[in-house]
């Protein structure tokens, strides 16, 4: 279910605005765009004039220039003509290339270099009169239409004002000998660029912020979006629950083989099997160093009797063990008191065996805290009305 642009009010992910960048949605501004038109034309039309006039001035010399080889050699005024297209043409493409490069830059300058062919692809949907209708009340087209009708109103009060306290020299210019009234309609002509740019500038200044609020605005997410994507980032809990216990499965599997290091393995009796080592100079607590479940619980114990390291009958405690103790971790120190019963009675079971001491009694029956035994935590809440 797709959700209304009223709840999207969290801001996009970095997921988000990579995918925006793709599909080529980046900010831009026309109006930056215009004044680098404007701008750069215009510094480009002062710089290359003097150039481009005396071109001009010389081709049309050698064009109104005839003789009687002229006369004789028509071919002469075609290579003439070939020759002032060529210098005008070359004109025009430096001119249209300085002002394509500076409006390439400023579109890199806001949005950055996009290598996307998604907006220039067909898309009919972008002719559909009803969601073509639909978007002229967008948002964003009401701004736009509002930022065009403040520049147009400034602009033309700009104009007038100008005009109202110029017109009266510029009317007088036909009474002025010509170099001085061409000179003026130039500074006249510069004069009014001028303000027109400073116009932009102001519009451009205003506008480049404005597009990147309205650009992160479309981008916003909606609570549900934003917890589609987390999902589909990090994966669906059911899977990643699996691949997990999948992992715990080949990380037990492959302990086994440290099971001949244990002290003891504390089985409940055939459903959970953990193998303990403690040793007093290297480590701070007893550790895990094997467990598992089933028939790994069946392969631990025979590997144990193997290797005539004790397993012990302790259900409660191994279950407790495997469901709280990770492998090569020290045990809980809420079952430091438990282990360290067992340990002891296994240090006197060595040493009878080594005929050092008397051979112990039963085994003890730890006691084992109610919240760590899976199995009393789980009768607990189903007794629970």
């Amino acid at each position: 279910m797709e959700s209304n642009s009223q709840d999207r009010n969290l801001p996009a992910t970095e997921r988000k605005l990579r995918k925006a960048v793709e599909d080529g949605q980046v900010t831009r501004s026309q109006y930056l765009s215009h004044l680098a038109v404007l701008g750069v034309g215009a510094v480009a039309v002062v710089a290359l004039a003097p150039l481009m006039l005396d071109r001009l001035q010389l081709h049309m010399a050698r064009q109104l220039s005839f003789d009687a080889a002229a006369v004789r050699e028509p071919q002469d005024m075609l290579s003439r003509l070939q020759d002032m297209s060529l210098s005008s043409l070359m004109g025009c493409v430096l001119f249209a290339s300085i002002v394509m490069t500076a409006v390439v830059l400023s579109n890199i300058s806001v949005g950055g270099w996009v290598r996307s062919t998604k907006p220039i692809m067909p898309d009919l949907s972008r002719i559909n009169p009803l969601k073509g209708f639909g978007r002229m009340f967008t948002k964003d087209k009401l701004t736009e239409v509002g930022k065009m009708l403040a520049i147009v109103i400034v602009l033309a009060t700009i104009g007038i004002v100008y005009l109202a306290r110029t017109i009266q020299p510029v009317a007088s210019l036909v009474m002025q000998p010509s170099v001085a009234a061409l000179q003026y309609m130039g500074d006249w002509l510069t004069t009014g660029m001028g303000f027109m740019l400073m116009l932009m500038m102001v519009v451009a200044a205003i506008d480049v912020p404005l597009q990147k609020f309205l650009h992160k605005s479309r981008l916003k997410m909606s609570h549900q979006e934003f917890k589609q994507e987390h999902k589909e980032s990090d994966g669906n809990p059911h899977v990643k629950g699996r691949l997990r216990q999948r992992q715990r499965e080949l990380s037990q599997s492959g302990s086994v083989a440290a099971v001949p290091k244990a002290d003891f393995v504390v089985m409940n009796p055939t459903h959970y099997a953990v193998a303990i080592r403690y040793d007093d100079k290297t480590m701070s607590a007893p550790q895990v160093i094997s467990k598992g479940a089933d028939l790994l619980a069946m392969r631990i114990r025979d590997l144990a009797r193997s290797h005539s390291i004790p397993v012990l009958q302790s259900p409660m405690l191994a279950r407790a063990l495997y469901a709280n103790a990770e492998i090569g971790q020290d045990i809980p120190t809420t079952l430091y008191t438990a282990v360290a019963q067992v340990l002891a009675y296994v240090y006197r079971l060595k040493a009878a065996l080594r005929g050092e001491a008397p051979m112990p009694g039963d085994p003890p029956e730890p006691e084992v805290p109610a919240e760590l035994d899976p199995l009393r935590r789980t009768t607990a809440a189903a007794a629970r009305p």
